[in-house]
């Protein structure tokens, strides 16, 4: 491992699902703004002078911009996107003004504050410098190249005995981008028939597959504070479904809990989208519902996909197939087990919106509730309103 600081290779070393809700915002949402904060869930005792190299690191991604190899990539797999975007992620750079970063002994701030069309590219790859350069400071040693290939040799062996399709989620948590590059390029050469993608754009593009991914928790928390908690999963689909227009069709259900998400996807976002993602709480539970409610709707769940999401491994995802296979589409999303799995610790770390303003308005707490409360994000006074406004069960 050397010392010098991580540079991300490209300004594509992102998820897809940030570059296709930036598109969604510059459409809909040009004047709105967007706070984040990191969240340090695993108790990580930072080293001195973490958050200096973190600063170099971070404002090293000022010199990142779209060649022209990427932006014909990108006209030519995502259809979809308007050229005018792909011209104005060409002159995008990244403002590392919109970071800032504070450090008290073990502990670190992370805050990003700017236009939500800008900021909303940061979130990954911080967390992703974060983790590898905690990697680096604490001087872990990770297992060989050898053995990073072997083990995602061997768990792609065991998922196509499954007889699953699965994409790689890894970036966020990712042990460092070596790693990342390392086991893509892995899937990519024995995967075939099994291994259907990547989020992390860059590397789609590298390898030759696809890149995966729709919206994530913070499209529908950013509709909370602009049409209210009551509004915002029915708005965030329908502005969905305004920009895309039938493409990428996978809803993320539980930013409001699952139960809330159900009440609101009607048979016309149920036809409309081509099935959901699950991304907390029991997904067996998550099944049975997903089934439950196509079937009241008249739509067979055959023709649908659960995009299966949450801290998964080869355990979680044998059960889950034991108990869908036959009665639902299924794919799975696996982050952390394939580009964290080298004999270290993974970093528990989130980074997530906090508050936003809307166009002509002020600023506004925004909360996640999660299917599980452990994963709730926002004040307690923000999450306590949002559980009585949904009337969420506990």
């Amino acid at each position: 491992m050397n010392d010098i600081a991580p540079i991300s290779p490209s300004i594509l070393d992102n998820d897809f699902y940030k570059f296709t809700m930036q598109y969604a915002v510059i459409k809909l949402f040009p004047y709105a703004k967007g706070r984040y904060q990191f969240i340090n869930r695993g108790k990580h005792e930072f080293p001195e002078n973490f958050a200096g190299r973190l600063r170099e690191a971070i404002d090293d991604m000022a010199k990142l911009k779209l060649t022209y190899k990427e932006k014909e990539f990108l006209r030519e797999t995502c259809p979809y996107l308007d050229p005018t975007y792909l011209d104005f992620l060409q002159g995008y750079r990244y403002d590392p003004s919109e970071v800032i970063i504070e450090q008290t002994g073990n502990d670190l701030k992370v805050s990003i504050e700017g236009y939500w069309y800008r900021t909303i590219l940061w979130e990954v790859p911080i967390m992703a410098l974060i983790c590898e350069l905690f990697y680096q400071e604490t001087h872990q040693k990770r297992h060989s190249d050898e053995l990073v290939v072997k083990t995602v040799e061997d768990k792609i062996k065991k998922y196509r005995d499954l007889n699953i399709v699965f994409a790689e989620f890894g970036t966020r948590r990712r042990h460092s981008y070596e790693v990342h590059d390392l086991v893509v390029k892995t899937l990519k050469e024995n995967g075939q028939g099994t291994f259907i993608g990547t989020s992390n754009v860059y590397l789609a593009m590298k390898y030759n597959t696809k890149p995966i991914g729709t919206h994530a928790h913070e499209w529908f928390m950013f509709h909370a504070a602009k049409y209210g908690f009551k509004m915002a999963n029915s708005m965030g689909l329908e502005h969905w479904t305004d920009v895309y227009r039938g493409d990428l069709g996978i809803a993320l259900t539980d930013t409001y809990t699952t139960e809330v998400f159900f009440e609101q996807f009607d048979k016309k976002f149920a036809k409309l989208f081509d099935g959901v993602r699950h991304d907390s709480g029991d997904p067996l539970e998550f099944g049975n519902k997903t089934i439950a409610h196509y079937q009241k709707l008249g739509i067979n769940p055959l023709t649908k996909t659960i995009i299966f999401s949450d801290g998964l491994n080869y355990n979680k995802v044998e059960r889950i197939t034991e108990h869908c296979k036959g009665r639902i589409g299924l794919s799975f999303g696996i982050g952390t087990d394939l580009t964290n799995d080298v004999g270290l610790k993974p970093m528990n770390i989130v980074l997530k919106m906090t508050e936003a303003k809307p166009e002509n308005a002020d600023w506004t707490g925004v909360v996640k509730l999660s299917d599980e409360s452990m994963k709730h994000t926002g004040t307690a006074e923000d999450i306590d309103l949002a559980i009585r406004l949904l009337n969420v069960k506990l």
